[in-house]
């Protein structure tokens, strides 16, 4: 198995990608329950208190982040494409139901997972975005150091169940 061709527009698109040590079926795990997607999801300090979940395309996935001085960031969108252990796609442009939302530097994620010859994943997450500017701002905001960290913080987590 490959991982879909996208073709990655470096003016719109951002890709972490890595091979982790836990097999794919509990990276899926972690990244469709609420419960446990809420112990990893923010990058430390940074912490998820709220995380809803309705895995089906057209499903919303919204998350609340808190920063440690206690600021909320909600953010909510809508499921594209859900295969399971394999590859999970939401927007923010759209909220459930695929209605048109407003909101600012709206992006698509793309997570894929491939399982590895030594039981564990082969791990691409993508951002992409409607501008330039908007992408710019993402990779500023630290989308590559904070997803990886929080990557980071799922593998842990995965490791524990």
């Amino acid at each position: 198995m490959t991982f879909t061709p996208y073709t990655l527009d470096p003016d719109l698109d951002i890709q972490l990608e890595r091979e982790v040590d836990v097999p794919p079926a509990l990276v899926w795990k972690a990244w469709t329950t609420p419960d446990l997607l809420t112990q990893w999801f923010a990058p430390k300090p940074y912490e998820t208190p709220h995380c809803e979940i309705d895995l089906r395309p057209g499903g919303i996935f919204r998350t609340v982040m808190r920063s440690p001085e206690g600021e909320e960031f909600d953010g909510a969108g809508c499921y594209l494409e859900v295969l399971p252990e394999e590859r999970l796609v939401w927007t923010s442009a759209l909220a459930p139901g695929y209605r048109p939302q407003p909101g600012e530097m709206a992006f698509t994620a793309i997570i894929e997972l491939q399982p590895t010859a030594s039981g564990g994943t082969r791990y691409r997450a993508i951002a992409m975005h409607q501008t330039p500017e908007d992408n710019k701002k993402h990779a500023d905001m630290g989308f590559i150091e904070g997803w990886g960290a929080a990557l980071d913080q799922l593998v842990a987590l995965a490791k524990t169940l």
